[in-house]
């Protein structure tokens, strides 16, 4: 049974304050950081949340609308507006149409996705389980099974290290990782289109992931942000050099092992 929960009275200066739209998204964004409102639950109907928070009926209707195309809510017909958990796919399609203008984006990405993975292969230290260790071991597999193919290859990258970030057993990672999915795929598979198909970089990425994942299982938070952070560094290395061209690249750059 959902439980009816009812909009705030609120004073008449309260109610001169941001348009009326906005007061809608602030009352049900305060409720559920609050926790006052769950997933399941039932707010008023249209009429009764219009009155109490001063506005229009049509622009609850509108705004109940748009948040209901977000996921935040469900508008059943003779039931009334159900407040649901959001569809992560739809924040990420959000994230990337409110950055795709933006010079330079792919770079930009990914110095959030280090900040993101990088506390995110330390918690994996601490929290992984059998089952996410063996998810991010199959991940291994199938960068060294798809390394000639750069399309699935760049899939099964981006596969290894969303499991990583899995394995972390932060929420709030998780989510700020998958909203930024499809930004993060463009940039893995744009990297595999630069560095073409040098061997010594097939090698290098099989390799290099193997040594992640072997941190991961020795469970040393030190060792798994060192070789992490110079996964990054070397990866982004040699991009720089074959965006310069074949007689930049030579080899990848020497991944010295970390004591």
């Amino acid at each position: 049974m959902t439980r009816k929960i009812q909009a705030p009275v609120i004073t008449r200066m309260q109610e001169t304050e941001g348009t009326g739209f906005s007061k809608v998204f602030a009352f049900l964004r305060d409720k559920l950081l609050e926790g006052s409102i769950r997933c399941g639950d039932r707010l008023v109907p249209e009429r009764e949340l219009a009155l109490q928070l001063g506005v229009s009926r049509p622009i609850v209707r509108e705004a109940l609308r748009a948040l209901s195309m977000m996921g935040v809510v469900e508008i059943r017909e003779r039931v009334g507006t159900i407040v649901r958990k959001p569809d992560v796919s739809v924040l990420g399609d959000f994230f990337a149409f409110s950055m795709a203008q933006q010079a330079d984006i792919v770079d930009d990405v990914m110095q959030a996705r280090i900040a993101i993975e990088v506390q995110a292969v330390r918690l994996a230290c601490r929290h992984a389980s059998t089952s996410d260790l063996e998810r991010i071991a199959a991940a291994v597999d199938r960068i060294e099974a798809t390394v000639d193919d750069s399309e699935e290859g760049s899939r099964a990258d981006y596969e290894f290290h969303a499991a990583l970030v899995r394995a972390s057993r932060s929420e709030t990672l998780m989510q700020l990782y998958a909203a930024m999915s499809t930004l993060l795929m463009r940039s893995h598979h744009e990297r595999r289109d630069v560095v073409g198909g040098d061997p010594a970089v097939k090698q290098y990425l099989v390799e290099d992931h193997a040594r992640i994942f072997q941190a991961l299982v020795s469970r040393d938070e030190e060792r798994a942000d060192q070789v992490l952070r110079k996964h990054f560094s070397i990866g982004d290395e040699y991009r720089r050099k074959a965006a310069s061209g074949p007689a930049a690249r030579g080899r990848p750059p020497k991944h010295e092992e970390v004591a």
